[in-house]
């Protein structure tokens, strides 16, 4: 009994061994592919863009916003964000705004009393 219970440890044991190493490995190959200028996540849930790298301090510099940076340290940047396609145009003018769904715009306006009214009657309900 004693031997089987020697023996479910060692496998354990072995198992926690082996997970480390695997994510070590992962860690090892997202780091390999840290550049100035890529876009990453921190393990505290920054966004920014690789602005440079310090091999001797393990230090990175991200630019969070144009015009404000944060040194990290190397560790913690654990994820390299992919840029996302946005395939939705961007209007040049606000009439997408107020236009109906198949592209033609409003013909009425609504007036002041209008939407005085339909302000002061929402959330109202007829009993």
């Amino acid at each position: 009994m004693t031997i089987l219970l020697f023996v479910m440890l060692g496998i354990f044991i072995f198992m926690m061994f082996r997970r480390n190493k695997k994510t070590q490995q992962q860690q090892a190959a997202i780091q390999s592919q840290f550049a100035p200028g890529v876009e990453v996540m921190t393990s505290f849930g920054l966004f920014g863009r690789i602005v440079s790298i310090d091999e001797q301090e393990n230090k990175v510099v991200l630019e969070l916003s144009p015009g404000h940076l944060a040194t990290v340290h190397r560790q913690a940047v654990t994820k390299i964000v992919e840029p996302t396609a946005d395939t939705t145009p961007v209007p040049d003018d606000a009439s997408s705004l107020t236009a109906d769904a198949d592209g033609s715009l409003p013909t009425t306006a609504e007036t002041q009393d209008d939407a005085a009214k339909r302000s002061n009657d929402e959330g109202k309900k007829d009993i």
